[in-house]
């Protein structure tokens, strides 16, 4: 794990609290992950503390998801952790605001299936620390 992460991991007290910056508990196969928020990586975007966010596995690749079949989404989460990023702490405020993004997001695309015939939202997507 890259000392940026475990800093991030520290400030933000990812592991006393129990979630992730979308609200997301430590899952079977789970393992910590630096988001590129502001410059993603494809862009060259760094490494650096400014530039991330602590996203369990499942979560990330969830977030990437979101980011191909509907970009707004993925804007949308992405303002609610870069407003948590700039507080310094996880807000249940922001956390309840990037749920009701994913439910949203859940309804509209529920019967959606990927090329391979597989369904688009898979059950460990649904496992939030932060969900009505």
């Amino acid at each position: 794990m890259r000392e940026v992460t475990k800093l991030l991991i520290n400030d933000f007290k990812i592991k006393e609290l129990g979630y992730d910056f979308m609200g997301y508990a430590l899952q079977k196969g789970d393992i910590y992950t630096f988001h590129h928020l502001l410059i993603a990586n494809r862009d060259g975007g760094p490494y650096d503390y400014w530039n991330g966010v602590v996203l369990l596995s499942t979560p990330h690749q969830y977030l990437h998801t979101i980011e191909a079949v509907n970009y707004k989404y993925f804007a949308y989460l992405t303002s609610e952790m870069q407003d948590m990023k700039i507080k310094g702490y996880l807000d249940s405020y922001n956390l309840e605001e990037i749920n009701n993004i994913l439910c949203e997001f859940e309804h509209k695309y529920r019967n959606y299936y990927t090329k391979k015939h597989k369904k688009l939202l898979r059950p460990e997507y649904m496992h939030r620390v932060f969900k009505k």
